[in-house]
């Protein structure tokens, strides 16, 4: 039987093993095709969704799409890729419980996009949070909520303070939209907690660059900061993060502050499987290279058995004039490079021609908060509430299946009549925490029934003809005052 392995399960990998499913339906129900998508996550995440996770507006489940509901013919494992040996054509699989072991293939499709990138910072690694994945997202919203339920029971001084204070590494698209939507909703939270003045909240947003939002031009990404700006946010441009020891963030500017939140999206970095443990042709930055057709290796060089797609992969932009560009690194290119790498992959495996991967940008926009937004497609520039309708609009046609399309248009439309759920689950991160402390309790109280009188200690429960007739046996106490 033909295997064919798709390491990771994003957007491209998750795509990929649909539309092969799709196309090689009769091989796959034949028996001479298996499909093996391997994933520590058992689902896919729709990173676009993750700031109005953040901000509530969008229930955490619904930012996700089960692979098991979705992919039925292909073979899921849960488990991490270690390595990708293609000269012995075997991938390393540790799954999350027992040890690496060795899966054979004859075909490989690599789609394990990228990571966050980290930077050794004093502190980081101890106190900040990223925003790549939906328990991530769902852990920022919830230190949020749980700070405003503790300042609000605080008197004016440095705690409160701290509680208060939210602090943004990066300046990307992620940061600057989880930013203003974390910004949006303490806003609106301050109507439901009457002890918290909107002037007390602290939200600062730290870029290395001397602009924000790259991927739009500068007048744009100037309006985006004037806006979060007339909100109340701290935006500090050519600055970077020199230390969060002890929770106190330390800029290079030489400014100085306790936050409460700190949130790291300072960009995303090759996955270590790519870069570092493969011996698949990788370029400078540790990406794979990748052909036009979404095979590994050059026009000249081409690497047989092997496809790659996602933010893990350096593809030629054909859209594009300039030689040498590669296309950016999101949802739009990594879900259409999926479909076109398994198109291509069946083609190829029929003996047909596969054809270039070609896209052309449909523009870039994002959310600045509820009714807030920028779009721009070359020269057009949208602000304002249209734009904030034309990202809510693309985003829920272009999340993977219809069930969750339905789904987050629920959640919408029942926020417009009801607002903001505005319920704090941190404790969830704790799940036994209550069981730890009723045992404990239950403890103390049976411990409690045991006394200690004059004569040393009495059980309470030490009652009846059995321990009246121990007591007997025992030699009565003296009396000291009948004694004197």
């Amino acid at each position: 039987m033909e295997r064919i392995v798709v390491v990771g399960g994003g957007y491209a990998g998750f795509t990929a093993a649909r539309v092969l499913e799709k196309r090689l339906r009769r091989e796959l129900r034949r028996g001479e095709v298996e499909v093996v998508l391997v994933d520590p996550r058992p689902y896919m995440t729709y990173q676009p969704f993750l700031p109005e996770v953040v901000a509530g507006s969008v229930e955490a489940r619904h930012a996700a799409v089960a692979h098991r509901s979705h992919l039925r013919r292909t073979r899921l494992l849960d488990g991490t890729v270690e390595r990708v040996d293609h000269a012995r054509h075997v991938v390393v699989v540790r799954p999350r419980s027992g040890e690496p072991y060795d899966l054979t293939y004859d075909t490989v499709v690599v789609t394990a996009g990228a990571v966050t990138r980290v930077f050794p910072v004093p502190g980081v690694a101890e106190h900040a949070i990223g925003m790549k994945h939906v328990e991530e997202a769902v852990a920022i919203r919830d230190r949020l909520l749980t700070s405003f339920d503790r300042a609000a029971s605080l008197p004016a001084g440095p705690e409160r303070e701290r509680l208060l204070t939210v602090t943004f590494v990066g300046g990307g698209f992620s940061g600057v939209e989880g930013f203003a939507e974390l910004l949006s909703l303490a806003h609106d939270l301050t109507r439901v907690y009457p002890e918290i003045d909107p002037a007390e909240l602290r939200f600062h947003l730290v870029e290395r660059n001397p602009r924000i939002l790259p991927e739009v031009t500068e007048r744009p990404g100037r309006w985006v900061v004037r806006e979060l700006e007339r909100r109340g946010a701290h935006v500090h441009l050519e600055a970077g993060l020199v230390s969060a020891e002890g929770g106190v963030v330390t800029l290079s500017t030489g400014e100085s502050f306790a936050s409460g939140l700190l949130v790291w999206t300072a960009g995303n970095a090759a996955n270590p499987v790519v870069a570092t443990h493969t011996d698949l042709p990788v370029d400078a930055r540790g990406y794979l290279v990748t052909r036009p057709d979404l095979r590994v290796g050059t026009v000249d060089d081409t690497v047989p058995d092997a496809w790659a797609a996602g933010d893990g992969a350096a593809v030629p932009d054909l859209a594009l004039p300039a030689p040498g560009a590669l296309t950016v690194p999101n949802a739009q290119h990594a879900v259409r490079q999926g479909r076109r790498l398994a198109k291509n992959l069946v083609a190829a495996r029929r003996g047909r021609p596969t054809r270039p991967y070609v896209h052309g940008s449909l523009g870039v926009v994002a959310t600045l908060g509820l009714g807030s937004g920028v779009f721009q497609y070359h020269r057009v520039v949208v602000r304002g509430r249209l734009a904030w309708f034309m990202h809510r609009g693309y985003h829920v046609l272009a999340i993977p299946t219809w069930e969750r399309t339905v789904r987050v248009l629920a959640v919408w439309s029942t926020a417009v009549l009801f607002g903001r759920d505005v319920v704090s689950l941190a404790e969830v991160q704790r799940p036994r925490d209550a069981f730890v402390a009723g045992a404990t309790a239950a403890g103390a109280t049976a411990g409690a029934r045991r006394v200690t009188g004059p004569s040393g200690p009495t059980d309470r429960s030490a009652t009846g003809p059995a321990a009246a007739s121990r007591r007997a046996e025992q030699p009565a106490a003296t009396d000291p005052v009948r004694a004197a």
